[in-house]
């Protein structure tokens, strides 16, 4: 793409800050497009102490809930809301509040709901964890409501019925295993196979080769699970319920979405793709690190962040975009990293730049330390400017930065005004 980003923004195209855009920028569309109702914080916290009628859900991964929650809310990932809500609320007019950290996953877990059909008030809860924050109210740390676990039973019928009219209204297809299997046999186009379960399920056996993409996080950062635009997605689930509840956002996204409906115990398997060809390395031993590092150098291939908490003494941090700059030094060198394919492919381009003796450090910092090697923190090394794999952008929100927190909202809230008018018309939300 010539020129980059900085060509896009001379021609007057927009560039956005932070991840996710175009899920988060979707979130933002939704609430326009369907008017989802909300309520604040503040809101929210008198119901809670008036003890009204009301069941908060938080509809974030476990390991996100866990962190920090709404008093009394209950961990129900959006991929599995309309699933097992039924389990978590049983009057009709109890109201359900859906929050997130911040808005998107608020405001797409209620919609869902909505869109579903359930009979209770929904909402969304405005700005979420950071907005109660932000509202000097306290959270809880360390919660532990979860989700009830669903089993087959008269109710099944009717949810699928429900999710199959939702997918079909908005241009989800349903397909066979048969014919999943010419696609995924065709090199000329993309097929990406999506397994919408939990993770638990997912570990415990799904088809050969699928990605895990938890219906819930797959909405919220598509473009982390699908990399090439204009693919075939094909979701699947156990039961077909949550499988095409997502689709229903998928195809609103813009995207083209197929549902599977064998599911889960589809006879299908996705071969590997292409592997890198990776150098092996002679490997260094911990209890040999600091004769090496007499004549040596250790490169640190770890986060940034990891390498300031903790590094052996004289290591110094690298990263693949500079990493080929040290092969100059005409010294053998050693290579730390968390995966060894890190440490392999940065040994490719040392090599490539003239490096000769090259080795894999064999051990993790703690055996380093184990075996008497002297371990540092450096807390401003490497410096800001150095630290290209950190996002910077409000990155404390939720650490106490309040200012960050509120930096954060507006930048989300304010996605929908940046829009292009052909980005905009990417989406297929019903006109508003």
């Amino acid at each position: 793409f010539h020129g980059g980003t900085g060509a896009w923004a001379a021609a007057g195209y927009p560039v956005y800050k932070g991840v996710n855009l175009p899920s988060k920028t979707f979130g933002e569309l939704v609430e326009h497009a369907y008017e989802t109702p909300r309520v604040s914080v503040t809101e929210l916290d008198a119901m809670l102490k008036r003890g009204d009628d009301v069941v908060v859900i938080d509809g974030r991964p476990w390991n996100e809930y866990t962190k920090m929650s709404i008093p009394t809310g209950i961990c129900c990932p959006n991929g599995e809301l309309v699933y097992r809500v039924g389990k978590i609320v049983t009057n009709p007019k109890t109201k359900i509040v859906v929050n997130c950290a911040g808005r998107t996953r608020s405001i797409l877990g209620a919609q869902t709901l909505r869109n579903f059909g359930i009979e209770n008030p929904v909402y969304a809860l405005e700005n979420g964890t950071q907005g109660w924050y932000l509202a000097d109210l306290e959270l809880d740390r360390g919660a532990s409501r979860k989700y009830p676990q669903v089993g087959p039973g008269d109710e099944l019928p009717r949810l699928q019925s429900r999710a199959r009219a939702l997918a079909e209204k908005h241009g989800a297809r349903f397909v066979a295993a048969d014919e999943v299997r010419q696609w995924l046999a065709d090199p000329s186009r993309n097929v990406f196979l999506c397994d919408v379960r939990t993770p638990e399920e997912f570990a415990a056996g799904s088809i050969a080769g699928a990605q895990h993409t938890p219906g819930g996080q797959f909405i919220q950062s598509t473009d982390q699970y699908v990399g090439v635009r204009n693919s075939r997605i094909v979701v699947f689930d156990a039961e077909l319920v949550r499988a095409p509840v997502c689709a229903s956002w998928l195809t609103q996204m813009g995207h083209e979405v197929y549902v599977l409906n064998e599911g889960a115990k589809a006879d299908l398997s996705v071969a590997p793709g292409p592997q890198p060809k990776l150098p092996a390395l002679a490997k260094l031993a911990p209890s040999s690190l600091a004769g090496f590092m007499r004549e040596g150098l250790l490169l640190d291939m770890r986060a940034s962040g990891a390498y300031r908490k903790g590094h052996v003494e004289g290591a110094r941090w690298s990263i693949r975009p500079v990493v080929a700059a040290h092969a100059a030094a005409s010294r053998p060198i050693a290579l730390a990293a968390d995966d060894p394919r890190i440490a392999q492919l940065a040994a490719t381009d040392l090599a490539a730049a003239g490096a000769t003796e090259l080795r894999l450090l064999d051990g993790t910092l703690s055996d380093c330390a184990a075996a008497g090697v002297r371990v540092v923190a450096t807390p401003d090394s490497p410096p800001d400017s150095e630290r290209i794999d950190f996002l910077f952008f409000v990155h404390d929100r939720h650490e106490g930065n309040k200012e960050a927190a509120r930096g954060y909202l507006a930048w989300e809230t304010g996605l929908m005004q940046q829009l292009h008018e052909s980005e905009r018309g990417s989406f297929r939300l019903p006109a508003h």
